[in-house]
């Protein structure tokens, strides 16, 4: 149902050490996703985005708030969830069959059986053809395709992708953009998307929450109403360059510290 809450993060507090030397990351962050909802987290880098998805992934344990898929309290448990971090991971000695046949098998299937649900998967993400190729044959934006097919096969209704298209070059960023959509549309998965780039998130997403360098906050939560499906053309539309600048606003939003000072926060 869509308007399930699949993912819901309540008060978020996190901090790192160093030693001896306390490292505040976030501070009181909350957000939740949707069934079906394609949301973005759009913030400077070092403010934190990757920690949320290692916490809503229960690969890291918050300091204090909870942590709830399907209204269950999930704190710092490891959860059966698709997340991708931001290099591929893909193992170079493996084929790319081999690499994102790897859930499946973790879950006992057969190698024939989970080899013939990877070719069967494989023209949908454009890797028709590459079974039997070596991540060092594969383009960057092929690699990152089969990561996310490996994510897939997790067969998660929840998926966490940080910054997946983040080291592409531009005009494969944007490709595999469109291509990300098809996908999401195709099998309606949850999705938690960390980005630092604006278009990325107003093209992408059915929500984006914008959050501040260091110690993260959530600043603003924005509502996308483009129509779906999207192609580039939304991107020179005035509705997008409205969401812009809002979201441009809210990544220079000035919260007062405890003396009563404001510090300006820049992306």
């Amino acid at each position: 149902m869509k308007n399930t809450i699949k993912l819901n993060l309540e008060n978020i507090d996190a901090t790192y050490y160093s030693g001896e030397e306390l490292l505040p990351v976030l501070n009181n962050v909350s957000l939740y996703v949707k069934s079906g909802e394609f949301v973005s987290v759009l913030g400077p880098s070092g403010s934190g985005k990757s920690t949320i998805l290692k916490i809503a992934a229960g690969l890291l344990k918050p300091d204090r708030g909870r942590v709830l898929i399907d209204n269950r309290h999930v704190n710092g448990k490891p959860q059966m969830v698709g997340y991708m971090p931001q290099q591929d991971l893909l193992f170079p000695w493996k084929t790319l069959k081999q690499n994102a046949a790897l859930p499946l098998l973790a879950r006992k299937w057969t190698k024939n059986k989970a080899f013939a649900r990877v070719e069967e998967l494989l023209p949908a993400f454009g890797l028709e053809g590459f079974a039997n190729y070596y991540p060092h044959q594969l383009s960057g934006g092929m690699r990152q395709r089969a990561a996310l097919l490996r994510t897939m096969l997790i067969e998660s209704d929840l998926m966490l992708l940080d910054e997946p298209f983040g080291a592409l070059d531009a005009l494969t960023r944007e490709i595999l953009q469109d291509w990300l959509l098809e996908i999401w549309e195709r099998f309606k998965r949850s999705v938690l998307f960390v980005t630092h780039s604006i278009d990325e998130a107003i093209y992408l997403s059915d929500r984006v929450y914008v959050i501040t360098e260091r110690p993260g906050k959530i600043a603003i939560e924005q509502k996308i109403e483009l129509k779906r499906p999207r192609s580039k053309t939304v991107l020179t539309t005035s509705l997008f360059s409205s969401y812009k600048q809002l979201l441009i606003d809210a990544l220079n939003i000035k919260f007062p510290d405890s003396t009563g000072f404001d510090h300006q926060q820049k992306p």
